[in-house]
């Protein structure tokens, strides 16, 4: 397959539209239309559906991975060729999907730890734990923090450890009645506690809150209820700032590194600086 081609069929679906892909590509939206479907032709399927933004078919999902493969290993190699003669070269763009609350507490670290030279341009998305393998699937992500521990085609798999959760609240919380503090409706972490420590069904009001920091901050507002991860607990505990709910019990959620399945420096990196990341803050 002609890699010209796969550039601008990657180019896109990360922009959202032929126009847009035209524009980042600096060419006519013409020319971006007749290589996507030459790249069509190549392949026999129909790769991106025309629409509002652009998405790219179960068959387009396997060569939007392939695109983004193929653009990695070939700016290592022109790297590696050129070498000192390369000057100021063009950053590598790195995609990874990462769960909200690692986001918030120990991934950034992770990243600041690698070495400058590799000239890296990161592209992060957040999604929660059970659902960050989606975009690995969809070839939009070349490595995520997940929940998931069976290995999705085409990647490697690591055990990071476990994000441990605390329930905390006010002191005066009824389970039954105080709304829980719910991330978004993927979230099922306050469900899933409740099930735990009550074995029977409540059905308590919801405030969806879905921003990291500003979940937190509902909590210590008193809004009610939810599970807050103890490396962030542990100072509002100790300060006051609310309570916790149930002591000496908690929710352990194992999370896992998955990344494409390539001999790639930039990728072993970033998997030393994560596994590095996570022995440190997770259990």
């Amino acid at each position: 397959m002609d890699s010209v081609q796969l550039a601008t069929f990657q180019a896109v679906v990360e922009e959202g539209s032929f126009d847009a892909a035209a524009g980042a590509l600096h060419v006519t939206p013409s020319a971006v239309s007749q290589r996507v479907k030459a790249l069509e032709q190549t392949v026999g399927q129909v790769l991106v559906r025309r629409a509002k933004p652009c998405e790219p078919t179960e068959a387009g999902r396997a060569i939007l991975r392939l695109a983004g493969q193929v653009a990695l290993l070939e700016r290592e190699a022109l790297d590696a060729a050129r070498g000192a003669l390369a000057g100021d070269r063009a950053r590598t763009r790195i995609s990874i999907v990462v769960n909200a609350d690692s986001l918030h507490s120990w991934f950034l670290p992770a990243l600041a730890a690698l070495p400058g030279d590799l000239a890296l341009s990161f592209d992060l998305h957040q999604d929660d734990q059970d659902h960050t393998a989606e975009l690995l699937r969809a070839g939009t992500a070349m490595a995520a923090v997940t929940a998931q521990h069976e290995a999705v085609q085409g990647c490697r798999v690591e055990r990071l450890g476990a994000m441990r959760y605390l329930a905390v609240g006010a002191r005066d919380v009824d389970l039954a009645t105080t709304p829980m503090i719910v991330f978004n409706r993927k979230d099922r972490l306050q469900h899933r506690f409740l099930a735990t420590l009550t074995r029977r069904r409540l059905d308590p009001p919801i405030h969806y809150v879905p921003a990291a920091v500003a979940f937190v901050e509902a909590v210590r507002l008193g809004l009610g209820w939810g599970m807050v991860p103890e490396s962030i607990a542990r100072a509002d505990l100790a300060a006051g700032r609310y309570t916790e709910l149930a002591p000496g019990k908690w929710l352990d959620v194992p999370l896992y590194w998955q990344y494409w399945r390539l001999e790639s420096a930039v990728l072993g990196a970033l998997t030393a600086a994560v596994r590095t990341a996570a022995a440190n803050a997770l259990r």
